[in-house]
């Protein structure tokens, strides 16, 4: 049926792909998801995609924050899409002669998007066939398209004497290493960073280590420390009835709460989102819904979720339970098989701290700042 979402996931990244693609030339629109999840999790995303009305119009679906059960998928047409396709054939200089390299999954929109702009200017997509960078891999790939994590990942092993034909990398990231920039270029790697967003598509763009300045076709304002942005690229919204973080106004504006600082006509400055969403390596994580999700499960009074700075990662999920008087945590262990049948891996804590009690406001809320430096001091109990 046109525009009906069809849920995807073989554990062949290849064959997903062929998959998808039949689906778009069927009028369908596919939605891949990630062959590591739970199986009770994606069960529970079939549901909620079948649950659906379809979407006229729409070419495209991607999974986002969404992780409680009741996911958002975000749908968009092809030429949310395809209109930002010159500016970022400029950026790479992007031929039919190159070949260019995915290591993020295809339930990522930033690989969805590479593989069809690739195919539509004529050039090869190269996926990795397991969840790793690989040397042969870099053997033919001239372009990288992926997260700060997986670029570290490449240049570790150019690093250690791997031969490469890369020549630039277009990576994602609100904040960008500038020692990973040095590194790139003393490979012979040109980096060009950008923010976008699922919701947005391209917003902000750093070609030379200058800062993140409006992509092509982006107009940005800030009202009270909020990013607001007007372009060509956004998705068309939620599919169903779920709400997520992107709002937009009648004048065509749209945010998904990202606050940045600065004087105007300044680079922007990202500080986070209005929401205290984590932004990880690998996805955008939403405290609220990871902890929505936690507080099903035995034993756990209450939970509040945060970022752990990371070095590689820029943050890891974390997460401190608490237990009520006299209860102790399962082991770490438990903790994740238990999580895992909720949430996806990128949403999944990767450090479990405990209290029996959480301090709290004084109208009762958790006092979500104490938490987290308590955990990043060490003050609070680890879970092992």
């Amino acid at each position: 049926m046109p525009g009906r979402v069809v849920p995807i996931l073989d554990d062949d990244r290849v064959a997903a792909l062929t998959t998808a693609l039949a689906v778009r030339a069927a009028g369908g629109v596919p939605l891949i998801g990630d062959d590591r999840w739970n199986g009770d999790y994606w069960a529970g995303l079939r549901a909620t995609v079948a649950a659906a009305d379809p979407a006229p119009g729409m070419a495209w679906a991607t999974f986002s924050s969404g992780s409680t059960g009741t996911p958002r998928v975000i749908v968009r047409t092809d030429e949310s899409w395809s209109a930002s396709y010159p500016g970022v054939e400029r950026l790479l200089d992007l031929t039919a002669d190159d070949v260019v390299y995915l290591p993020s999954p295809l339930v990522s929109s930033v690989t969805m998007f590479s593989v069809v702009h690739a195919r539509t200017a004529g050039a090869s997509v190269l996926l990795p066939r397991t969840h790793t960078v690989s040397d042969g891999d870099l053997e033919h790939a001239t372009v990288l398209h992926g997260t700060p994590y997986a670029l570290r990942s490449v240049l570790e092993r150019i690093e250690a004497g791997t031969a490469h034909r890369l020549r630039v990398a277009l990576v994602g990231g609100a904040r960008l290493d500038a020692g990973l920039r040095r590194r790139s270029e003393a490979a012979g790697i040109r980096l060009i960073a950008y923010y976008g967003a699922a919701e947005l598509s391209f917003v902000a763009v750093d070609p030379d280590g200058r800062g993140l300045r409006p992509f092509d076709g982006v107009e940005t304002r800030v009202d009270d420390g909020l990013l607001w942005v007007r372009s060509p690229y956004f998705a068309a919204g939620y599919l169903g009835t779920a709400s997520g973080p992107f709002r937009r106004d009648p004048e065509g504006w749209g945010t998904v709460g990202d606050l940045v600082s600065g004087d105007p006509g300044d680079p922007l400055r990202f500080r986070g989102r209005r929401d205290g969403a984590i932004l990880t390596a690998a996805a955008t994580v939403i405290p609220e819904d990871v902890e929505a999700a936690l507080q099903r499960l035995d034993g756990i009074e209450d939970v509040v979720v945060f970022g752990l700075p990371n070095p590689r990662a820029g943050a890891l999920v974390a997460a401190v339970i608490e237990t009520g008087p006299g209860g102790r945590p399962p082991s770490a262990r438990e903790l994740r098989r238990r999580a895992g049948a909720l949430l996806s891996g990128t949403h999944l804590p990767r450090r479990w701290f405990w209290t029996e009690r959480l301090p709290r406001t004084a109208t009762g809320k958790p006092a979500r700042d104490r938490i987290r430096h308590d955990a990043i001091e060490g003050t609070v109990s680890r879970v092992v």
